[in-house]
């Protein structure tokens, strides 16, 4: 791998890392609570032999998309590099804007919405040996959606 992975500002991304589809996606995991919309992952760092614990990944998600609402026991690390968007952390729904940074604690379930008109793109630190996402249990699901903004945000 080159020590430097340039970025192209007129495509947003970086040279050499390819666009992936965000995750697998079929009629079982949408019906456990695990579907998504209009993602794309770039993995930056981390996979490709890199000797990290840790992997770097870029994610764009399209206006009208969300990531899916899941949980894990890994931590996220995720600063905010273009647009803005809606996050919800547990219970929490927070407008996000470049450069804001968002710290998702273990097995909190979490969501990233893009309700505007232009991309929302973040970068997200993660572990580099990690569990699998879980969708919120039904007993978590039904306290998400007793709070009205969370209820509102939250898309499934």
């Amino acid at each position: 791998m080159s020590p430097i992975r340039r970025f192209e500002a007129d495509r947003f991304r970086w040279e050499g890392v390819p666009e992936r589809v965000y995750k697998y996606q079929d009629a079982a995991s949408s019906e456990r609570g695990l579907g998504w919309k209009d993602v794309v992952r770039n993995t930056l760092f981390g996979r490709e032999g890199e000797p990290a614990a840790f992997e770097v990944r870029y994610f764009e998600i399209a206006p009208g998309g969300y990531s899916t609402l899941e949980k894990h026991r890994h931590v996220h690390a995720v600063t905010v590099v273009r647009g803005t968007g809606l996050v919800v952390v547990g219970t929490e729904v927070h407008r996000v804007r470049p450069f804001d940074f968002i710290y998702v604690p273990p097995m909190v379930p979490h969501q990233f919405v893009n309700d505007g008109g232009e991309p929302f793109g973040f970068l997200c630190v993660v572990d580099g040996d990690r569990d699998r996402p879980q969708p919120p249990s039904d007993e978590e699901l039904a306290q998400l959606q007793a709070h009205p903004e969370v209820g509102r945000v939250i898309r499934r």
